[in-house]
């Protein structure tokens, strides 16, 4: 397995952990935060999903996000089957570009942010855009653990 499959593999199977996880949290414990400046339950899924798309323009762009508005900003949020269904387009392509990548540009293409002191190539940057979701993935399990839920078993 190359690179450029291991990276494709680690999207997928953090996305697919976060389904068990998010499928399994109730329509009333979605508005649940364990404080009032924490995201919401489905604040953070939301979250997790338009990072996604920036991060996306992020590599598409080297580093600098365009000035046009995220498609996530001003949408309400309805349902998780909804938000899945509306960002599944901007998954699709951004593991499509993904997997256009080669072992060489991996190495050689620069991710830089300079407003976070940010330098990485570019496959440390793809490894922390799945780092990301995956933090977020040990917030929602312990917001769960807080609400004294049921937490689904996604160590299989």
């Amino acid at each position: 397995m190359n690179s450029v499959a291991l990276l494709l593999l680690n999207f997928e199977e953090v996305r697919r952990r976060n389904l068990l996880l998010w499928t399994s949290i109730s329509a009333e414990q979605l508005t649940w935060r364990p404080d009032p400046e924490a995201f919401t339950c489905a604040e953070m899924i939301r979250h997790v999903l338009e990072g996604e798309y920036l991060y996306h323009l992020l590599v598409q762009h080297r580093g600098r996000l365009p000035e046009a508005p995220s498609p996530f900003q001003q949408r309400a949020w309805t349902s998780l089957a909804d938000e899945l269904a509306f960002a599944a387009p901007y998954r699709r392509e951004f593991l499509r570009m993904v997997s256009e990548f080669s072992e060489q540009q991996l190495e050689t293409i620069t991710i830089e942010r300079p407003e976070r002191n940010q330098r990485r190539k570019l496959g440390d940057y793809l490894l922390r855009i799945a780092y990301h979701e995956a933090v977020h993935t040990g917030q929602l399990l312990g917001y769960l653990r807080q609400m004294d839920a049921s937490r689904p078993a996604i160590w299989d």
